[in-house]
């Protein structure tokens, strides 16, 4: 069975040129019909329709003209765009009068009428007509200009925020990548080919998904946890048992999306902080759980926590000789979240009661909507807000 894909509506001004004939001819359209049943209403003869669709189709050639005009004109200084529209106006609505008149004279041949007295009589009318679309081609045209404006102003803060986003992904610990492939010459010096290749082999996993992936977009909690696993693979084969780590992730948190690798910083710092000065080490806690509409998720160790006397604020502050991997690592997961969800997040840390640091992030639970045919290629990266229980 033939599956129909929706088509995206189209917007009126979408293409100006056709809106603009459009337009044209629905407004010069609706003004005949007016005349007409005006010219009809007062006992005017049949014939007399000839005048009125003479009179309409100078007035639509008049302002095809007057269209030419202004659109030279819109975009100059504000005293020569009316200044001249109004000079350009009085003379366009000079000759529709004339043509008006000259017509109606030619019908009315026998009438006593003089040229005169029918000039004066279709100025008023013809000054309306060319005056309320010459009024409305300027608003029109300024509105479009104005849709426009804010629609590239949108696209460029979009741009500005992808970039940013994705500056804020790329920054790797570069400590990370040096100790690794510090470990990875070690190993090779010492002729443990085995393990030296291995660590290479998560490394380069790792660093695909980094490249890979798109900075901006948000993957699973399982698949951000496989991608974590992949880092602490390589950071264990430095630490060895000094390195415990644990995973508590809730089966109905499992497809919860967020911000692809917002983890891997954090557990960076725990294992600079709690494991390394630690001669036996530290073990590090994933935890992930679905509280209401909000996914939960925290990382916690049994190091010795943040020391006393330091204010947590400062941890945030990047600048200077104190701009070390911690403070880069804090700043870049709370600039990273109130990119990706404003205020509707919460970013939390502090020293554990039983021992050691946790840091806690809160999200909007949501999750890709399912596949369905082919209509699912369209919403492939559609996000749905979803309530628990």
């Amino acid at each position: 069975m033939a599956v129909l894909l929706p088509l995206p509506p189209t917007p009126f001004f979408g293409n100006k040129n056709r809106a603009f004939w459009r337009l044209q001819l629905l407004g010069w359209g609706g003004a005949m019909l007016l005349r007409a049943l005006s010219s009809l209403a007062n006992a005017q003869p049949l014939s007399f329709l000839i005048i009125v669709l003479i009179a309409s189709i100078t007035g639509f050639s008049i302002s095809l003209l007057l269209s030419v005009v202004y659109r030279a004109l819109i975009n100059r200084q504000p005293l020569v765009t009316w200044g001249i529209t109004a000079f350009v106006l009085a003379i366009a609505v000079g000759l529709y009068a004339f043509i008006d008149s000259w017509v109606i004279s030619l019908y009315r041949q026998g009438s006593d009428a003089a040229f005169v007295q029918l000039f004066l009589g279709v100025f008023y009318l013809d000054l309306t007509l060319l005056g309320a679309w010459s009024a409305l081609y300027y608003a029109i045209n300024f509105y479009v200009q104005v849709e426009e404006q804010n629609d590239q102003l949108i696209r460029l803060e979009a741009q500005a925020t992808s970039a940013q986003l994705a500056m804020l992904r790329y920054q790797l610990n570069p400590h990370f990548l040096f100790n690794t492939l510090n470990s990875i010459s070690t190993l090779v010096l010492l002729k443990q080919t085995e393990p030296a290749n291995a660590m290479l082999s998560r490394l380069s996993s790792f660093l695909r998904y980094t490249l890979i992936n798109e900075p901006t977009g948000r993957v699973t909690v399982a698949q951000e946890i496989e991608t974590l696993k992949l880092y602490l693979d390589i950071e264990r084969m430095r630490f060895e048992d000094r390195l415990r780590t644990a995973f508590d992730i809730d089966d109905a948190a499992q497809q919860g999306l967020m911000p692809s690798l917002l983890l891997q910083p954090l557990v960076e710092n725990a294992i600079k902080y709690a494991v390394s000065p630690l001669e036996d080490g530290a073990e590090i806690t994933i935890t992930a759980r679905l509280v209401g509409p909000v996914l939960r998720v925290t990382v916690s160790d049994t190091g010795p926590g943040l020391q006393p006397g330091i204010d947590p604020s400062t941890l945030f502050n990047v600048s200077g000789d104190e701009a070390d991997s911690t403070r880069i690592g804090l700043a870049n997961i709370r600039d990273r979240l109130a990119q990706a969800y404003g205020d509707e997040h919460r970013f939390e840390f502090a020293n554990r009661a039983e021992g050691g640091f946790a840091v806690t992030i809160e999200l909007p639970f949501t999750v890709r909507e399912p596949a369905a045919g082919a209509g699912s290629l369209l919403r492939q990266n559609a996000f749905t807000p979803v309530v628990a229980g």
